[in-house]
């Protein structure tokens, strides 16, 4: 059996046992909006997006969107030309991040949700300062903080709160956790979903088509009517930094009269309630858990299932025939 056919069988029974999700299925209750989305073929011609600006060193192409190539000092950027007016939604983005170095590449990518769009800057090509979400694919380590890279981590700003390079964002993050989501030779896939003040961040870059959790945060005001942007940098160190593709779905989520009459577009940006949960470790050395399941690992794991299903068939069997003998007994 090959590697990619041993991948997808094992994918596909752990999915049936412990009813894990595909990443590569539209969210329940979804549906897609194309003012909000990109998906290939792009632009023949190089030069526009349907609902979408770019700009710097961000290239069109048929199949993907380059925000940078594999040379120092670039950046680039894309943005939605349509304020975002839901209050409920999930992007799947597909993306792709590779380079020459095994172990050492800058600076990373960013998924954003703010009020201001296509103003270059510094944190991954985009401005500091911002207000809204940001979601951050970094492979940069900064400091000397004790954490692994590649790593995901979120931010939601004020407009006035600065992004701390020297941490790596930690000093504002509102959740991180690793992600080993450079030079994969299968696609790589981030889910962020956001209902009822929840923000919810899932990947799938182990190549087993299903979601693995990363941030779950309660308590997240997002305003309405901000736009969507994805934006990258390199600096001494490089990357490629490719966008595939990005789908917004609209959730179909049933609220009542008062959450209805609220009016979303003037709150301000924030995080209120409990902390975040994320995958830091608790051992105190900074350091994250890994919770990615290699195949061999999630063979090990499919196999106790079975054996325990088996073994409790067989017990089953065996309590059923003795209660069998001694109804029989007494008869005699």
């Amino acid at each position: 059996m090959g590697k990619a056919a041993y991948y997808f069988v094992i994918s596909v029974l752990a999915r049936a046992i412990f009813c894990q999700e595909s990443s590569q299925v539209p969210p329940e209750g979804g549906f897609l909006k194309r003012e909000y989305s990109l998906s290939k073929p792009y632009s023949g011609n190089g030069m526009t997006i349907p609902f979408w600006d770019f700009r710097d060193n961000a290239m069109i192409t048929n199949n993907f969107i380059s925000l940078t190539t594999n040379h120092q000092g670039q950046l680039g950027s894309v943005w939605s030309k349509i304020p975002c007016h839901l209050r409920d939604w999930e992007i799947h983005m597909q993306f792709k991040i590779f380079g020459g170095g095994r172990t050492l590449a800058a600076d990373g990518l960013a998924i954003w949700y703010t009020y201001s769009r296509l103003t270059p800057g510094p944190v991954f090509g985009s401005r500091d300062e911002f207000e809204g979400l940001g979601i951050f694919l970094d492979t940069y380590k900064n400091g000397d903080q004790p954490v692994t890279f590649p790593q995901i981590s979120a931010m939601v700003g004020n407009g006035s709160t600065k992004y701390d390079h020297m941490s790596d964002g930690q000093l504002n993050s509102i959740g991180s956790c690793l992600g080993s989501f450079r030079n994969k030779d299968y696609d790589t896939t981030i889910a962020i979903r956001y209902v009822r003040q929840r923000l919810t961040i899932k990947v799938d870059i182990d190549g087993q088509d299903t979601w693995r959790e990363c941030i779950d945060v309660p308590g997240v005001q997002l305003p309405t009517g901000y736009f969507f942007g994805v934006s990258a940098a390199t600096g001494d160190l490089a990357d490629n930094h490719h966008l595939i593709g990005f789908k917004f779905y609209e959730l179909d989520i049933t609220r009542t009269a008062e959450e209805e009459a609220e009016d979303w577009s003037t709150i301000k940006p924030g995080v209120f309630g409990k902390p975040p949960i994320d995958n830091r470790d608790d051992s105190g050395t900074g350091d994250y858990r890994n919770t990615s399941i290699s195949g061999f690992k999630l063979f090990l794991i499919i196999v106790c299932a079975l054996l325990g299903v088996g073994v409790c068939i067989v017990v089953g069997v065996v309590v059923f025939q003795k209660r069998q003998e001694k109804n029989r007994k007494r008869f005699y």
